[in-house]
């Protein structure tokens, strides 16, 4: 019952943040794009806080470690990968498929930084292989051409890389370090800490709240973000991080860009290049790969339950 309970939230998680791209797509017409994250988060850290003191016997991280852990997810999970994401996708040469697609490198990442930092979650040989299938798929995607390596698009793309990266050495940080804290008060923490940091980045960078546009679809696109993307997701994010570990959770990235193309094409009208398409292909044949054992496992209980 437990596999299937975690292949649900794993779904639900994959849903939730593959749409995520779109609503951050519709939202940065209406908001620059660092303060809109910095927003979201300020929302987010709020009712996350109210939760967790809520919830929870002891919502206040005590002591160095748990203290730690509440800086590298401040740090690394929400400013990092925020910051860089949000103006990643700024860009219009980033469709949300795209972002999408960028992002689920992280799991190639992931296991890079777990082999530094994480041993006992090392991947074999034949899942390296599928996790380099995932950078192929990326490559295919960008195709960055030696004469427009400095062109709109392809920096863009880079700075989503970058987000990708900060959130896999976050991810596997949070695991190497040695403490423990309950999911609310991390995920509290750790929104308010790093929306505090988009802020003051929000201020170098030059963006005001005179820069935002009020709107119907601005303020659905943040409600969105906040509710469900950010505090629901983090959630289950953090809990199935727990159980499966850094590199298995981060797969979510390589099911994330259907949901993100589909919503992007439902609610944006975004055409689906035959470069993303083929990149995404790649990366998913890379999934089945890494979880080329626990498929094989499954299919016997699948058979007999069809057959009952």
């Amino acid at each position: 019952m437990s596999r299937y309970r975690n292949l649900a939230l794993f779904l639900v998680l994959a849903a939730v943040w593959g749409s995520a791209f779109m609503a951050i797509k519709a939202g940065l017409a209406y908001f620059p794009p660092v303060l809109f994250a910095a927003i979201r988060y300020d929302v987010a850290g709020v009712l996350m806080l109210a939760y967790a003191v809520w919830a929870v016997d002891d919502p206040v991280p005590s002591g160095r470690g748990q203290w730690t852990l509440v800086v590298v997810g401040a740090t690394l999970l929400i400013a990092g990968y925020h910051v860089l994401l949000f103006l990643g996708e700024s860009d219009p040469a980033v469709t949300s498929a795209a972002a999408a697609v960028i992002v689920s490198l992280s799991p190639v990442l992931t296991t890079g930084f777990a082999r530094v930092f994480l041993p006992d979650e090392r991947l074999t040989t034949a899942g390296v292989v599928g996790l380099c299938l995932g950078l192929l798929g990326v490559v295919v995607l960008a195709r960055p051409a030696p004469d427009a390596l400095l062109a709109g698009g392809v920096v863009a793309k880079l700075l989503v890389f970058g987000a990708a990266t900060s959130f896999a050495l976050g991810s596997v940080l949070t695991r190497r370090i040695e403490a423990t804290l309950p999911i609310e008060t991390m995920e509290a923490w750790s929104m308010l800490g790093g929306a505090l940091l988009m802020h003051a980045i929000s201020l170098a960078l030059g963006e005001s709240f005179a820069d935002v546009t009020l709107s119907v679809e601005g303020v659905l696109a943040l409600a969105y973000l906040a509710l469900a993307a950010s505090a629901l997701g983090f959630l289950i994010y953090f809990d199935l991080l727990d159980r499966l570990g850094a590199v298995e959770i981060n797969l979510v990235s390589y099911v994330a860009p259907v949901f993100a193309a589909l919503a992007g094409w439902l609610f944006l009208q975004e055409r689906l290049s035959l470069a993303t398409v083929g990149g995404f292909a790649l990366i998913f044949a890379g999934f089945l790969l890494v979880k080329r054992r626990a498929i094989r496992a499954e299919l016997p209980r699948l058979r007999r339950a069809m057959e009952d």
